[in-house]
This record gives C-alpha cells, structure tokens and sequence, in this order.
C-alpha cells in the first residue's frame, strides 16, 4: 500500500504519478491518498490488519508518524508490515535520518533496491502519553516547552495559508523567544524512575535518534548519542536567558558527538522511561506535530518496534 499526502510541501501528483510506474513490476500496488488528519493512520492500520507485506509512506514527518501509529495500533510484531519513506514534506527528518535521499526519485530508486535485495532493519521507537490520551508513537523527536509553542505557531499560520519552510520555523523561534514564551518562571519537572526528580527546567527536547531536527541541511542535535536501537534522549534547559540560549543553540549546530555542556543543561541519555511535569498545562509536539497543552507526558522506549525497508 502506497500512502500518499496530496498535500505534502513538495509532492505533486506528476511525482507521484512518475514514483507509482516505477514500482510498476516490482510490487502490486494500491494507492491510498489521504483526505485528512489521522487519515494514514487509518490506511496503515488496514493495511496491517489484511495482511500487505509493506506500507510506502509519501509524504513529509506527519504523515510517517501516522502510518507508524496505524501499523502499531495493537502493538509491535514481527508479522506487521514493513515500512518504507518516500520524503515530500519540508523536513523529512525521518528519512534523513535513516539515510535515504532527500528527494522522493531518489528515495524510490533506494527503496526499489532494498525491497529486490530484501534489505530490512528494525528500529526502536519511543512512545509518549499524557492523562486522558492514547499511547502514541514517534519516530524522531518530542518538545515540551518552547519548541512546541513555536510548532502551534506554525500551524496556525499554514492554516492561513503560509507555506512550512525553514525560514517559517526560525522567523517564529525568534519572535515567539522575545514575545510569546515565558521566560522567567521554569515550569518543568524532569522525572525518571529510581532517580530524584529535577525541576526548574523551562523546556525539554526528547529525541528518539539523531539530529533532532534539520535547519535545512544543517542538523540541530541536542543529544547526538540518541540512535534508534537506543532508549530515550532529553536535553533540558534551566534558562531562557539570551547568553545561555545562544550558547546552547550555538553549540547543537555544532558537529561533535558529546551531549551539550554547561551549568544551564540537563542531559539524559539512553533512559527506558522519562516524564515531564508541569505546574500548568504547557505545549506539547511529537515529529513537529502540535498535539495540545498538557501538565505531564511519559515518554517511554520501545525497542525493535518497526520494520524498515533501508
């Protein structure tokens, strides 16, 4: 099953229509567009429960992440569905991260290869879940805090039209650190089992691998030592003060492979199990997805989750 967004930033049904005749041969194919939010989560889950042997995800980061939580509906096994990404959203973090190109002609030609050769890897995910929600998959990263205020942004301003490019995300950062954040009074509490709890903390980035996100190719990358077939990543800062924010940004578009440093910093790596408190309800995104305000998330591993065509 091929799980196509028609509305992702860089598909166009002339790509889709060239990525579909050069499966022609390989696969018997079905095409499932998505009309809607939630919609290849649906797609994924069917897909899973009739028994297709792989789900082909077209689309950016938010239509990966669901037909990701639509293949694990009842939970990992070794008899779901692989899954294969054809990046065409803004981002593509996921598919970057798994190393595939960027564009979808030369994702497809790598999928094409690994589906003849039967090339699959299984890689841990990480789950989050708040009071009163469903447990829910994701794939690369989480924010509580700061980053998921600008994600609301964001999508407020695409539902007005606005197109989802970098510069949308860094023009709103910046604007939103200034203007829109609370920046005085730290709300969060970091909790992990069998440890004491480490409050005063004024946002959280979760990572499930490495970078975190993308500035367009730079990589933004908090905790580099997060990787697939690891637990849960957290870097944590106790200041929204101009020096150390500054500092701390600098320092994830550097390239280096040890956790950030400094008196401001929370770092934890490789945890099964993780959860963020608050003392109100504060914003909450999972793969650049805002998913409301919440007074606590657990984010928890999950290892050898899902099967990728790579």
């Amino acid at each position: 099953m091929l799980i196509a967004n028609p509305k992702a930033t860089s598909t166009s049904r002339r790509a889709r229509d060239i990525l579909m005749r050069a499966f022609t041969g390989d696969l018997d194919l079905v095409l499932a567009e998505t009309g809607h939010r939630g919609h290849a989560t649906e797609l994924a889950r069917q897909a899973a429960v009739t028994g297709y042997d792989v789900v082909i995800a077209l689309g950016g980061d938010g239509t990966v992440n669901e037909a990701v939580n639509g293949l694990l509906a009842d939970g990992p096994s070794p008899d779901l569905p692989a899954l294969a990404v054809l990046p065409s959203g803004s981002a593509n973090v996921f598919a970057k991260a798994l190393g595939l190109p960027a564009d979808p002609i030369g994702a497809t030609k790598s999928v094409l290869e690994a589906l003849r050769a039967e090339r699959y890897r299984t890689i841990g995910l990480t789950t989050a879940c708040h009071p009163g929600g469903a447990e829910r998959y994701f794939t690369f990263c989480a924010g509580v805090g700061l980053d998921a205020e600008v994600v609301r942004e964001v999508e407020r301003r695409r539902a007005g039209g606005a197109t989802a490019y970098t510069s949308l995300y860094v023009q709103t950062a910046i604007r939103h650190f200034f203007s829109g954040t609370d920046r005085r009074r730290p709300l969060l509490t970091l909790e992990q089992p069998g440890r004491p709890p480490r409050p005063e903390l004024f946002l959280a980035l979760i990572s499930n691998t490495s970078p975190w996100t993308y500035m367009n190719r730079i990589p933004v990358n908090p905790s580099p030592k997060a990787n697939f077939s690891r637990g849960v990543d957290v870097f944590a800062s106790r200041s929204l003060d101009v020096g150390p924010t500054l500092g701390a940004v600098a320092q994830m578009l550097t390239a280096r492979s040890r956790p950030l440093q400094g008196r401001h910093v929370v770092n934890v790596h490789d945890a099964s199990e993780v959860t963020l408190r608050a003392e109100r309800p504060i914003a909450f995104q999972m793969d650049g997805e805002y998913l409301g305000d919440h007074r606590s998330v657990t984010f928890r591993s999950v290892p050898k989750a899902v099967r990728i065509v790579i």
